[in-house]
């Protein structure tokens, strides 16, 4: 059973000015592909974002999906935060993540989000649209059982 977390970065959300919806679509989804998951974790974008990160690594968890923080505004921060904690980058995830959103979303390439593995955990950013929560979903759920299984010693 692959354990992921979902950790959605919007300090509107986080402040509840509105509620989040590409949370529960990402939670809905991994569920799908058979993954434990429970609610998301809404907080403000930039170092609670690497707070939510470091508690999923402690939980075990083997998957964390973060939503929004990737754009190029000011306050997006998610990028930088998840990459001081990475101990290597996958960019090929986050590569085919932008190219299949590409064609149906121009500015899917305003996108800084990247992956990568956190101890043996997997960490992906997602734009926070719920629209960039199903193109992330359809990218990783072929790929999604053999990363872990990989991040847990297995062979090729």
């Amino acid at each position: 059973m692959i354990r992921a977390r979902v950790v959605v970065a919007s300090n509107r959300a986080a402040a509840g000015v509105y509620a989040d919806t590409s949370g529960p679509l990402l939670v809905a989804g991994l569920r799908e592909l058979g993954c434990q998951v429970d609610e998301p974790v809404v907080v403000p974008d930039g170092e609670p974002v690497a707070e939510a990160l470091r508690a999923a690594h402690a939980d075990g968890i083997d998957v964390v999906l973060t939503s929004g923080g990737t754009g190029i505004t000011p306050t997006d921060r998610t990028p930088e935060v998840t990459r001081a904690l990475l101990d290597h980058e996958i960019p090929g995830i986050a590569e085919a993540i932008r190219a299949y959103s590409r064609d149906k979303v121009p500015t899917s390439a305003l996108s800084r989000g990247l992956a990568g593995v956190l101890g043996r955990m997997l960490v992906v950013n997602l734009p926070g649209s719920r629209g960039g929560a199903k193109d992330g979903l359809a990218v990783l759920g072929p790929i999604l059982g053999h990363a872990v299984d990989q991040l847990r010693g297995g062979d090729h």
